[in-house]
């Protein structure tokens, strides 16, 4: 874990620029609110506002990012209204809230701007129940929203945009279905499950505290696509907070809400939170419950028993997620994973084809975009083999074999990326070698991608053993078919023991 906070590759400092944006960005919101005379609750209700839009609007361009933040209030101020107006109603603040959960998974079935809406409204209900709104609180809460939105957008598009300056991102599209077969459906009812359970036994832990068991069951579920991803971000959710939960009480207790060191210290948590989150979700949830601890020593409210509490509600909402992924609907992560390195064998094989084309002299061909797109799928395909990996797995056969597809994925991504920037070099020469290579490339990824069964034989039949290449062209590609030979044992050894089955 600490490895991979640390050593973790950040190209073009890209999460350390992020992360310093987004706390000048949540500073400045939180500012202007003060300065504006609101209360210390609006100014908190700001602050959570622009922290969403910097952390959670991830759409491939500019534009399209500042639409997102812009169509934020029309979701979040009706979520608002309508869990102040149900503050004193247990029962119907309940069967809101869990129709909320199902919404927010259900909308990311449109991409980055439904998820980003999604947990906008989540999140808005949830900070009602943090805050203890109530109706007359609206206007106040809806003028500092406004206001560090605004702030927030000001110091994201406008100072320090750098996103300008970056080809627009690539943002793989989950496996597409009808019905109970899409992915996003199948969430969201376990979304639903799962947040009605913690929910339930969360109100008997706390009637006060309760909706922290809802948050833990819905940011389990945020980023994950099958049964043993979500049952790893639980476990990690749970370990974060526990982390957090002692910080918080060697640093936040002692300070009693004190304004000055305890601002610093949240402003490090927001540093932690962005910084971290691609990285580690333990890292990301540690400083998000410091920070949570930190603003209740604030409010006035803090003492050891509340972070017993928290991390009993966090214990249930974990459980609920667990319960709701494994006996509604299961989306197994053996499916998933296959869905997913399908595609990144194909996004290979495309930029193969696109590099050889452009080595070959086609004006238009051009493997950057797939070459761009290869990244993201990469990380799917981690993300969903996470489980295996994970060192508490106890499956060590497959945990060997899903860690050599990643190498080998990874040695792919390498060749291909080589292959890449020669084809971009203009003096670049052709050598009709690579048409043959080439097409053993595609004859490869197709054998590798067809369903077990119906070509094993060809699958296995993918064996290249090459002198080495001066071409440098040739170079790559002939260690692109060796690292595609070398997957058909772990990916194709026996259809009685897929890769993954969790």
């Amino acid at each position: 874990m600490l490895k991979r906070m640390f050593v973790a590759p950040d190209p073009g400092r890209l999460r350390l620029r992020s992360a310093a944006r987004s706390v000048l960005g949540i500073g400045l919101a939180v500012t202007v609110c003060g300065l504006a005379g609101h209360s210390l609750v609006a100014a908190i209700t700001g602050g959570l506002a622009a922290l969403l839009a910097l952390f959670t609007v991830t759409d491939a361009t500019v534009r399209a990012q500042l639409v997102t933040t812009g169509l934020l209030p029309a979701v979040g101020f009706p979520v608002l209204a309508v869990a102040a107006v149900l503050h004193d109603h247990p029962v119907g603040r309940g069967v809101v809230f869990a129709a909320v959960v199902g919404v927010g998974v259900y909308a990311r079935r449109w991409g980055p701007r439904g998820h980003a809406l999604g947990v906008f409204a989540f999140m808005t209900f949830f900070a009602a129940q943090f805050l203890h709104t109530v109706p007359g609180q609206l206007p106040e809460l809806y003028a500092a929203v406004a206001l560090a939105l605004a702030a927030s957008s000001l110091v994201r598009f406008g100072v320090w945009c750098y996103e300008r300056r970056l080809p627009p991102a690539v943002l793989p599209v989950p496996p597409a279905g009808r019905g109970l077969a899409r992915a996003t459906t199948r969430q969201a009812i376990q979304a639903t499950a799962g947040s009605a359970f913690a929910l339930l036994v969360g109100q008997l832990l706390s009637e006060q505290r309760w909706y922290w068991a809802v948050g833990a069951t819905w940011w389990i579920f945020v980023n994950t696509t099958s049964r043993g991803e979500t049952l790893v971000r639980g476990f990690r959710r749970t370990l974060g907070t526990v982390i957090g939960i002692v910080l918080g009480l060697l640093v936040a207790v002692p300070l009693h809400g004190a304004v000055v060191p305890t601002a610093v210290l949240v402003a490090v948590s927001v540093f932690g939170i962005f910084y971290t989150a691609a990285v580690s979700y333990t890292w990301m949830m540690l400083a998000v419950t410091l920070m949570a601890t930190l603003l209740y020593g604030l409010l006035g409210v803090l003492d050891p028993g509340l972070l017993t509490l928290r991390l009993a509600e966090t214990g249930v909402g974990a459980l609920g997620a667990a319960l709701a992924v494994v006996f509604v609907l299961p989306v197994t992560t053996h499916a998933t994973t296959d869905a997913w390195i399908e595609r990144a064998l194909r996004c290979v094989h495309h930029c193969t084809a696109e590099a050889a084309a452009r080595l070959a002299g086609s004006p238009t061909a051009d493997p950057a975009p797939h070459v761009a797109e290869l990244g993201p799928l990469l990380g799917r395909v981690r993300l969903s083999l996470s489980p295996l990996v994970h060192p508490l797995s106890p499956l060590r056969a497959r945990k060997a074999r899903a860690r050599q597809v990643l190498a080998l994925l990874d040695d792919c991504a390498r060749e291909v990326r080589g292959l890449a920037s020669i084809a971009a070099d203009p003096e670049a020469s052709h050598d009709a070698r690579l048409t043959a290579a080439c097409q053993r490339v595609e004859a490869a990824v197709e054998a590798l991608t067809t369903p077990r069964g119906a070509c094993d034989t060809g699958a296995a039949a993918v064996v290249v053993a090459h002198p080495p290449a001066a071409e440098p062209a040739l170079a790559h590609l002939h260690g692109l078919e060796r690292a595609l030979a070398e997957l058909s044992a772990p990916l194709r050894s026996s259809p009685r023991a897929p890769l993954v089955d969790a």
